[in-house]
């Protein structure tokens, strides 16, 4: 039994969850919302209505009148310790930080785009709640009733008759028996498949149906045969429904439901499977205890620093009742929450956020806590012990060299428990070395066992509170919500490119002109890169150009992580001498991973204030800039700032290179990026859901008119926004759905055509001159061990053979050679990626390729700002039962339109999506790329005709008679309708 605190949760979450619908105040139709969109969503164990609704009533969160329910108040802002504990009501597809100030009417794309809720005919409604009657009501189901038993050939196990085939286009046949060992006769008026697909027919001697239902006397028995023929690897369900009534003059029907689940793998897919059965992760309750901490030894400096701090960074810690809930200070956060984004507010919003941010980062690191653990001695250094971490490599968890863990003896359990610091020195592919003190070095032998705790490192915390209280000292409000008042009409510079190619690009050049002559100032320019536009050369043209201008110019270029500073960094110095450009690093950065052209000593110096000055251009990450305004670097120092990749970073974090550094009146600020790809990465729902997802960029984009298209014209105004239209990447093929769904057609096809139609007669394409495939795939999605984390084998098996393929024909009839790093492979979940990097390796075929390491296997994230000559998608969801309605499927992660975006902009000559196709439609993105593929012939695998359509299903659904009993006896048919229905955070400095 639950208790009355955790069903006094579920009902507040259920208030939260009603969201406009909280005016419906019938008892009924909360109990159906409740029941069958609330309850059991996502997997969480929910109370029954009536236990929630007594929880409630006793903490006078609702009252009862005259059989109706209405909510006292209006709900609170909650926030727990795990802002993801339970999931919140929907939330808007692309999060905003609520109205802005803006100069003039909105245009079109000031309007978010969200998900339209679509509208459901009453027999779409009965469809989908048999639907949900068979998910949640499975166990009785499928149970045997009315004297009437059902047994199959190959045996069912809990309900499912489960099988593989050996080979492909061969026949199995599939029986199910129905015995009658009741007392009494039964009409058996009824059976169907669910959900048809072609791989399979259904056959009875007497077809029996409603009007020609079969007499079963006590102890007769009837067969029916599912003949199987599967043409594809892959996985194809099916729940098989059989209807009985005892009496055909008006007595209550039932029915029994079987789920059949036919299956073709290769050896490699059965290598790939799941290694133990999927338990959900269980989140260990942390009790507080008494502990005596000893410090370890950090590592030391790599970096020489005689620049002094002068501006001290505060600790910033959140406060108490974050956590502790207190109802009234709740309330005052919520009404901050939810006001909209000005300057008077700025610093007390985001210092809030922040803080929720920090919170959920604090849960969600101590995921990777670890247990009975040991530890070695390194020999290079006795005086460090390494620790072995599954998955550090990848940033899971994100360790960085400065970084501290904790751990205690294992089998210290009298308090006070003595934890030892250990400061990590270097980090390797699956370990770390850690600095602890003497203490626990001399008592240190062979197999003691561990309990190892991960921290977060709070500095970049710390430098973007510092940042938003900064910009409100110093006055930045024409920088961060710019009016335009001051603006004037400027001729524009006549400029020769130092860059010859941009003289014939007409957007970069007049990018340029605008950059130089300062059109915005003091607001923003913005430059509106799409995939593949050049807008880091952009950018790279208009500092030289500065520099080459304005004599007095100091230019701070900056970006949100190291590989997109250091190729700043390199493009600069093609133009420029060594001793204009210095590049910043911070501290935690392994010198081994900086290009050899930028790494001029051992380790890494930060000269002091008056050297620093000296430089004409420095580049570094926007965290490490918080250490100029640290070291003192006067305000107006840097008469430019530049933000490359200005989307990927939360808006707080671009403020460290401007607040304290730029002069609001007469600096000018240059953010460069592409709003219509994937933003910032945010672990908090409270804070993404209030704004911390939007990026400085896409604020400025989505919520001031300056930034925005005219709605008379059409066009942007050029004097704070230019957007590169050529794009120089991709085949017109690859590129034509993401132009017209994200870039208004705008994007011009530039790209070299020898490269581009390099794959244009590859022997595999289904369309000569069309690289692109969609490959359908009728996978399985699973998971394994307590990983969330979905993975599809099916999915891998096609990507395998495609490398084959890529691999035997490379070379030939006109095509490229081709090395692994031509090669990237794209997933939207880490155990897919994990399970394709393991069938790299086994594979023998591939071995050929002799840089193998180098075929790049990772997330939408982990591509974003890349490209491949050649890119793979694996799209992994599927589903188990493929009768789904377009509300009730989520096929998570690929839902976001962004990150379909960022994923198939990565290819220039070949693009090959696998994926499921059933499944994928759902999405109206999805469906149209699908759909656009089968037009022009580019669709290959599953033949989507064999799979039956949705009005089909639906017609059939709505026509069966479902008794269960819950609360309550229910049984539905087309005539009772009278119901309602109403997707790892790092910040690099």
């Amino acid at each position: 039994m639950p208790s009355l605190i955790d069903s006094l949760e579920s009902g507040l979450d259920f208030i939260e969850f009603l969201g406009d619908r909280i005016s419906n105040n019938s008892k009924k139709e909360l109990r159906d919302i409740y029941n069958y969109e609330f309850k059991g969503r996502e997997g969480i164990k929910d109370p029954n209505f009536s236990t929630v609704i007594f929880a409630l009533l006793k903490f006078n969160k609702v009252h009862m009148r005259q059989g109706r329910i209405y909510i006292n108040g209006r709900p609170q802002v909650r926030v727990y310790c795990d802002q993801w504990r339970r999931p919140r009501a929907p939330q808007p597809h692309s999060p905003s930080s609520g109205p802005q100030k803006t100069v003039g009417t909105p245009g079109p794309s000031s309007v978010p785009s969200t998900p339209v809720t679509p509208v459901l005919t009453p027999k779409k409604k009965l469809a989908t709640e048999i639907l949900h009657k068979l998910k949640t009501n499975r166990k009785k189901l499928t149970a045997d009733k009315g004297g009437i038993e059902i047994t199959s050939d190959p045996v069912a196990s809990g309900g499912k008759v489960q099988f593989t085939v050996d080979r492909l286009r061969e026949l199995f046949i599939v029986r199910f028996h129905i015995l009658n060992k009741g007392p009494d006769c039964i009409h058996f008026t009824y059976y169907t498949a669910l959900h048809r697909i072609r791989c399979f027919t259904l056959e009875d001697e007497r077809r029996v149906n409603r009007a020609c239902p079969l007499f079963l006397c006590p102890g007769e028995s009837y067969e029916v045969v599912v003949r199987y023929v599967l043409n594809h690897y892959g996985y194809f369900p099916a729940t098989m429904y059989f209807e009985f009534c005892p009496d055909l003059s008006g007595s209550v029907p039932f029915c029994i439901v079987r789920e059949m689940e036919a299956a073709a793998r290769t050896p490699l897919a059965v290598e790939l499977g799941p290694v133990a059965p999927y338990r959900p992760f269980q989140a260990v309750t942390y009790k507080p205890v008494a502990t005596v901490i000893v410090e370890g030894v950090p590592p030391e400096n790599s970096i020489v620093q005689p620049l002094k701090t002068t501006v001290k960074l505060g600790d910033y810690k959140y406060p108490h009742y974050l956590k502790e809930l207190t109802k009234q200070r709740m309330e005052d956060s919520e009404t901050l929450l939810n006001c909209p984004l000005k300057m008077k507010n700025y610093s007390h919003r985001f210092h809030l956020l922040l803080h929720l941010e920090e919170i959920q980062m604090e849960v969600d690191i101590r995921k990777y806590d670890l247990h009975n653990q040991t530890m070695t001695q390194d020999q290079s250094n006795r005086k460090l012990l390494k620790l072995r971490v599954p998955g550090v490599a990848e940033n899971r968890p994100s360790v960085l060299r400065g970084d501290c863990l904790r751990v205690s003896k294992s089998e210290d359990t009298v308090e006070p428990i003595t934890v030892y610091t250990g400061y990590v020195h270097r980090v390797e592919l699956d370990s770390v070395k850690l600095g602890f003190s003497k203490r626990l070095l001399q008592i240190f032998i062979s197999n003691m066992k561990f309990d190892v705790e991960f921290t977060i490192n709070r500095f970049p915390l710390k430098l973007q509170h510092r940042a938003v209280d900064l910009a409100t000292k110093h006055q930045l409000e024409e920088v961060l919500f710019p009016s335009g008042a001051a603006v004037t009409n400027l001729s524009m510079p006549k400029l020769r490119m130092f860059n010859r190619q941009l003289e014939n690009n007409p957007e970069q050049h007049a990018a340029v002109q605008r950059i130089v002559a300062g059109s915005s100032k003091p607001a923003p320019h913005l430059v509106f890169g799409p995939p593949g536009t050049g807008k880091t050369i952009t950018l790279v043209e208009a500092m030289s150009q500065v520099l080459s201008r304005v004599s007095e110019a100091h230019i701070l270029a900056c970006a949100p992580s190291n590989s997109a500073c250091d190729l700043l960094c390199e493009r600069l110095m093609v133009n420029m001498d060594p001793y204009q450009v210095y590049r910043v690093y911070a501290s935690s950065r392994d010198p081994r991973s900086v290009p050899t052209n930028l790494l001029t000593q051992d380790g890494f110096v930060f000269p002091e204030k008056g050297i620093l000055m000296k430089y004409t251009i420095i580049v570094t990450t926007m965290v490490t800039a918080g250490r100029l305004v640290s070291g003192g670097i006067p305000v107006g120092h840097f008469t430019h700032v530049f933000v490359d990749e200005g989307g990927q970073a939360v808006e707080p974090e671009c403020v460290i290179a401007i607040a304290g550094l730029l002069n609001p009146e007469k600096g000018q600020l240059v953010l460069a990026g592409d709003p219509k790809q994937l933003g910032p990465i945010i672990q908090s729902p409270f804070a993404m859901q209030h704004g911390l997802g939007l990026s400085l960029l896409e604020r400025l984009m989505r919520h001031n008119t300056l930034y925005q298209k005219s709605t008379d014209s059409g066009h942007f105004d050029t004097r704070f926004v230019t957007k590169l239209l050529r794009n120089y990447r991709s085949h017109p093929a690859i590129l034509k759905v993401p132009n017209e769904l994200f870039y208004e057609n705008e994007l011009q096809v530039f790209a070299d055509q020898w490269d581009r139609e390099a794959y244009c007669n590859w022997e595999y394409l289904p369309k000569k001159g069309f690289p692109v495939i969609f490959h359908g795939v009728m996978g399985k999605d699973e998971r394994e061990a307590n990983s969330p984390s979905f993975f599809n084998v099916s999915e891998i098996e096609v990507l395998i053979d495609y490398l084959n393929k890529l691999m035997e024909t490379q070379g030939k009839k006109g095509l490229p050679k081709l090395s692994a790093k031509d090669i990237g492979i794209i997933a939207p979940y880490r155990k897919q990626v994990e399970k394709i990097q393991k069938a790299l390796k086994s594979v023998s075929a591939l071995s050929r390729f002799s840089d193998l390491k180098e075929l790049k296997v990772g997330s939408v994230e982990e591509f974003q700002g890349q490209e491949r000559r050649i890119i793979l998608i694996s799209a992994v969801r599927s589903s188990i039962n493929y009768v789904k309605m377009d509300k009730d499927f989520n096929i998570g992660f690929l839902s976001n339109e962004k990150r379909f975006n960022v994923a198939v902009t990565r290819a220039r000559s070949l693009l090959i999506v696998v994926g499921n196709p059933v499944i994928l439609n759902k999405d109206p993105i999805w469906e149209k790329f699908i759909s656009y593929c089968v037009t022009e012939k580019g669709y290959t695998g599953f033949d989507l005709k064999d799979a039956e359509g949705e009005d089909d299903i639906v017609s059939r659904l709505a026509t069966l008679k479902i008794t269960v009993d819950s609360e309550g006896s229910y049984v539905y048919n087309l005539s009772e309708t009278g119901w309602r229905v109403g997707l790892v955070s790092k910040i690099v400095y």
